[in-house]
C-alpha cells in the first residue's frame, strides 16, 4: 500500500486514541541521513482540550535548543505529513492498549505494525 494511505489509516488511530483518552505520545524517528533534526515528539497537553497537544522538535547538536509549540491534532497532522518519507521513515504512536509503528521502505510502501503498550499511564505535557 502507499505510504500516504497506510499513513491515513495510521492517523485515524491517533485520532481514536486521542479521543478515548489513551494517547500516551507520538515519535517520528529514524532519517534519512544525519541531520539536525533528530525527533518530533507529539503528546497531550490535557484531558480536557482532546484536540490541542504539544509537538516538541528535538535537535542532533547539544547546543541547538529544543522547540515546543502547541497545536491542533489537524494542524499536527500537516506537520508529520509535511515530513514522512523526507526525512523521516518511521512514526510510532504508544498508547495506553497498544503501541502502533507506522514504517515505510525502500519502495515507497507503507506498514503498520501492532505491539504490546509500552505505557500503562498517559502523562501530559506540562
Amino acid at each position: 500500500m502507499p505510504y500516504e494511505e497506510a499513513f491515513v489509516l495510521f492517523w485515524e488511530q491517533v485520532k481514536e486514541s486521542l479521543e478515548d483518552g489513551s494517547f500516551a505520545k507520538l515519535t517520528m524517528a529514524k532519517t534519512i541521513g544525519k541531520l539536525e533534526l533528530k525527533n518530533i515528539f507529539i503528546r497531550p497537553i490535557s484531558s480536557l482540550e482532546k484536540n490541542k497537544v504539544l509537538v516538541k522538535y528535538s535537535y542532533r547538536p547539544t547546543e541547538m535548543e529544543d522547540v515546543e509549540e502547541e497545536f491542533t491534532l489537524n494542524k499536527s497532522f500537516e506537520i508529520l505529513k509535511d515530513n514522512l518519507k523526507n526525512p523521516f521513515l518511521t512514526v510510532l504512536l504508544f498508547t495506553t492498549q497498544k503501541d502502533l509503528t507506522f514504517k515505510i521502505n525502500k519502495k515507497g510502501a507503507g506498514n503498520i505494525t501492532e505491539h504490546p503498550p509500552t505505557f500503562q499511564h498517559v502523562v501530559f505535557a506540562n
